[in-house]
């Protein structure tokens, strides 16, 4: 009988103490609509940008920028070439011997 006592007593303390280190439970506040509102906005601007930088990586994986100046200098080379055939001719045209 002492025995079952003892027992009782030390599961009746070993629970009450077991119930002092319980973690309390943390309430999820709810948030406001305009916290929604900006947490939609924010996510869709990360999602702009994200897709926007892949793009861009993607772009610079075919070395398009390298084609492009290329594509100017020889542009400026053609443009000059035939801008001084044209004065060539309009000053013979104009001083004509």
């Amino acid at each position: 009988m002492n025995k079952l006592l003892v027992i009782t007593v030390l599961v009746a303390l070993l629970a009450l103490s077991a119930e002092s280190f319980r973690v309390a439970r943390q309430v999820e506040e709810e948030q406001g609509t305009l916290t929604k509102v900006t947490d939609t906005v924010k996510s869709y601007y990360n999602s702009a940008v994200n897709t926007a930088s892949e793009y861009i990586e993607g772009i610079k994986g075919m070395k398009l920028e390298e084609k492009a100046m290329n594509l100017y200098s020889e542009t400026t080379t053609v443009i000059s070439t035939y801008s001084g055939i044209l004065q060539d001719q309009l000053y013979h045209m104009i001083y004509q011997q």
